[in-house]
């Protein structure tokens, strides 16, 4: 298990290497797109949206999940998924606001090429939604298609599995929220990121590989604005690792789920702070008190002596998941490889998925 760690093999993978670019990326994308982010802060704060409309799938869906989170939590405006079959096999069509209300459409895309994910983002500027486009490819048609366009700057991402992207789109919500509300303090917390993702991704959580390499099933918990990385880490293991990990929330996971975790089943659990990380530390006692295997990723020490502890950098509980999954995209790669898996080629999968 050390030489997948450490050396030739690991440094020899995309997705190691890719994902150790994400504080690089994240500094990119602050500094490209400051004068964006500011234009878009004052348009937002003028045009006051009732609603904010997400369009997403995968990784970046994940990231949609975090902005409904930011936005609903931080600035009070509800935020809900698109549904892409609804336009690109129903061809229904998004209802038109009431008058003086308005909505904004966030667009999260790597390629900006899914064409489900263009018809809805057509469908909804054409309903009257300001578009606003977080994408990696600044020649691609979501971001002509776009009303706001910033660009992820994460470069050539030649792995299949994403995690610069995916960071930089984490960053680039809470950008988005912090030239909203023109929040200094969120903007000063967002300069000092990317030093704080390199750091997170040298943590060692080796403990997980070696206690993963034969595993089946696990479960990954988190709450709040961490339940984004733990639906990221689930996608992750399986397109990966070839090993099945289901994402709940520390609340949702209290009713049928919990019945499954019986004594040595795996539990990763993603401690965010705040009064969220409080209900995931319960929860990781309870499944602890079981028997259960559970790792615990956080800054606050766990109570229960048989949980193992992750090392995690005490960060604010709305940007602690963008460094937290800088952490976890190390040891992944690390267990795709002792599991066997080429993490930069996953079987079955494409860069860019196609979906009508």
């Amino acid at each position: 298990m050390a030489d997948h760690e450490s050396g030739a093999a690991v440094a020899a993978t995309l997705m190691y290497t890719e994902a150790g670019e994400a504080g690089a990326t994240i500094a990119r994308f602050l500094d490209r797109n400051r004068d964006t982010l500011t234009m878009l802060g004052t348009r937002l704060r003028a045009l006051s949206p009732a609603m904010v409309v997400t369009c997403a799938r995968g990784s970046s869906d994940h990231a949609a999940t975090y902005a409904k989170y930011m936005v609903e939590t931080l600035l009070g405006v509800p935020t809900v998924s698109a549904a892409f079959s609804t336009v690109s096999l129903y061809d229904a069509q998004p209802a038109q606001p009431d008058a003086g209300a308005s909505t904004v459409c966030i667009a999260i895309s790597q390629s900006g090429r899914s064409p489900d994910l263009l018809a809805t983002v057509e469908r909804q500027r054409a309903s009257g939604a300001l578009v606003v486009a977080l994408v990696n490819d600044e020649t691609s048609p979501l971001a002509d298609v776009a009303d706001v366009m910033l660009p992820l700057c994460a470069g050539p991402e030649k792995s299949v599995a994403a995690t610069k992207s995916y960071i930089a789109s984490l960053a680039g919500i809470a950008a988005i929220v912090a030239a909203w509300r023109d929040d200094d303090a969120l903007r000063a917390d967002l300069a000092a990121l990317p030093a704080l993702v390199d750091t997170a991704f040298a943590l060692d959580w080796s403990s997980v590989t070696r206690g993963l390499q034969d595993a089946t099933n696990l479960f990954l918990v988190s709450r709040g604005y961490g339940l984004a990385i733990a639906q990221e880490a689930a996608l992750k293991l399986k397109e990966t690792c070839g090993l099945h990990g289901e994402a709940f929330s520390s609340a949702e996971v209290r009713h049928g789920p919990m019945a499954i975790v019986q004594a040595g089943f795996p539990v990763i659990a993603f401690d965010t702070g705040g009064v969220a990380g409080e209900d995931v530390r319960a929860l990781a006692d309870t499944f602890a008190e079981r028997g259960a295997r559970v790792w615990l990723a956080g800054a606050s020490e766990a109570s229960h002596p048989a949980i193992e502890r992750l090392p995690a950098l005490s960060v604010s509980p709305e940007l602690a998941p963008i460094v937290m999954i800088a952490s976890f995209y190390r040891m992944v790669n690390a267990l795709a490889l002792a599991r066997g898996y080429d993490p930069d080629q996953p079987p079955y999968l494409a860069k860019v998925t196609r979906t009508r």
